[in-house]
């Protein structure tokens, strides 16, 4: 666990080679603009060749939002990342063989915004929530999505107008219901970690007179990114370092951190029973009672649940519990930001047994 290094990276991006606005050379630009490490462009149904690489300090990664694009109403978007090989041809079957698919390339794949609300101001805000049940053989879910949490906000044309000048007063966290939807399927016996997505496309909006891109994608990188650990540091190299990547993602040693409020970097929950010592995404056998700690790195409501029930709770920038049930352990920090009580670090869990 010394060797884990924390970088911060965003893993739902659209581009001009779908519905995004930029090229792959600007995200990176706005991607340093707003520090961080790496992005990973995940268009719709397209796997761009030869664009991967360091632009400067940031490693911009080619992944693939993969769904049936002939399904009406849409639904079932999935997204794969190191597979390197386009995954669209595989669509019009079940959701599971494209699951198989990705998996057979080595690919890792997140549910995007599995649960989403609609809004009524046209189809372009039409709800594309996941919906084909059972699955198997998916690393974890993109528990907040920043956009469709945005497009959950617009139910009239006056708060689509307010949200899009200030969507700080609208955006809170992750849906309830997804993260029930994440504790339920835990409680059967899936492992999956926790992503946290842009879904930016930086798109030209008209709206009441008004014509601005409303979310560029340095904003956007500023707000829900996704914080991976990885065993050992990036050093450049680029073939090793996307190696580094895709086994953090893969491993589930990430966190779902809200940047706006204030930065997550430095978020640790650890648990420790005898001499062993596990993070995010790893199991810890117990030899007695285990101690589970959580540190973030401002003062902060901590919430450590235990298969989905809270077992403690404290406002303050650390959190220590020692108990001797196994089950699948996982945190949620919230903090106030523009007079609203916010969603601000949601780890992937700890699996004692």
């Amino acid at each position: 666990m010394e060797n884990y290094r924390e970088y911060a990276g965003n893993l739902h991006i659209h581009s001009v080679y779908s519905d995004g606005s930029g090229r792959h050379a600007e995200i990176a630009e706005a991607a340093a603009a707003a520090g961080l490490n790496f992005v990973i462009v995940t268009d719709h149904n397209v796997r761009v060749e030869g664009l991967e690489g360091y632009y400067g300090r940031v490693l911009l990664l080619i992944g693939e939002e993969a769904h049936n694009s002939r399904r009406r109403p849409q639904a079932n978007h999935l997204l794969i990342y190191g597979a390197q090989q386009e995954l669209a041809p595989y669509t019009f079957g079940s959701a599971q063989t494209l699951i198989q698919k990705a998996g057979e390339c080595q690919g890792i794949c997140y549910l995007a915004h599995p649960i989403e609300r609609s809004s009524p101001l046209g189809e372009d805000f039409d709800a594309i929530p996941w919906t084909d049940w059972p699955i198997e053989g998916i690393t974890g879910l993109e528990i907040w999505n920043y956009m469709s949490e945005f497009k959950g906000l617009l139910w009239s044309h006056l708060a689509a107008l307010i949200y899009a000048l200030l969507p700080d007063w609208g955006i809170r966290g992750p849906y309830r219901a997804t993260l029930r939807l994440w504790d339920e399927l835990l409680s059967k016996g899936a492992r999956l970690a926790a992503l946290g997505g842009a879904d930016a496309h930086a798109g030209l909006y008209k709206m009441a007179g008004l014509q601005r891109v409303v979310f560029p994608y340095a904003y956007l990188f500023r707000c829900v990114n996704t914080h991976i650990l990885t065993d050992g540091p990036l050093t450049g190299e680029e073939s090793r370092d996307r190696r580094l990547i895709y086994d953090a993602l893969r491993a589930g040693r990430t966190w779902a951190g809200y940047d706006l409020p204030y930065p997550t970097h430095g978020f640790q929950f650890l648990a420790r029973s005898g001499a062993a010592r596990r993070t995010m995404g790893e199991e810890l056998k117990r030899l007695g009672a285990v101690t589970l700690e959580v540190s973030v790195p401002a003062k902060g409501e901590i919430r450590l649940l235990r298969d989905g029930r809270l077992v403690s709770k404290k406002t303050d920038t650390v959190l220590s519990y020692t108990s001797a049930e196994a089950g699948i352990y996982r945190v949620e920090v919230y903090r106030h930001f523009r007079g609203r009580r916010v969603g601000w670090i949601f780890s992937s869990p700890i699996y004692i047994s």
